[in-house]
């Protein structure tokens, strides 16, 4: 391949490489398929900018070409996969972690003293006095606040008021 002119050295896509590299690799998470592929998006900028096409943020441009390039991979590599009866279409934990985020996020959605204790409950601090020494709040307060987040979750979630959170998946 033969271009006609070299582009400008104000366009000196090798300050950039380290950063696509980095980004290749976060996205195929794969050493080689993210060194080939930052090469091949560095290669299509440099084509381009040797035709004369001027480009205002390069390191934009560049990290722009290289998800798109990456996209385009994707997308061939699933064309050619043939699937049988016997893959799964959704992950073993997928429901799993769909309650989780769903959980997570009516955990949020708390009021913030409620959602603080239900977050020290779930990073394995379950007694009641530690919550209150760890909170400044007493025991009595603390017992009220989390049976008011419990039944704020369970309403806001759909759950019966016997059901446990792990009942959702």
């Amino acid at each position: 391949m033969s271009f006609q002119k070299t582009p400008p050295p104000n366009y000196d896509l090798t300050t950039h490489l380290a950063a696509m590299t980095r980004l290749a690799r976060r996205l195929t998470r794969n050493r080689d398929l993210a060194d080939d592929l930052a090469q091949d998006a560095a290669l299509r900028i440099w084509a381009r900018l040797a035709r004369g096409a001027e480009i205002d943020d390069l390191r934009a441009y560049s990290m722009t070409t290289l998800r798109n390039l990456a996209r385009s991979k994707a997308r061939s590599v699933r064309d050619d996969v043939e699937f049988s009866d016997d893959m799964a279409a959704v992950g073993p934990d997928a429901l799993r972690q769909l309650a989780f985020r769903d959980t997570c996020a009516a955990i949020n959605r708390l009021p913030a003293d409620q959602a603080r204790l239900l977050t020290l409950v779930l990073a394995g601090q379950a007694s009641p006095t530690d919550l209150a020494n760890t909170t400044g709040c007493p025991v009595g307060t603390v017992m009220s606040r989390l049976a008011r987040a419990r039944a704020t979750l369970r309403r806001d979630m759909d759950l019966d008021a016997d059901m446990s959170v792990t009942d959702l998946y």
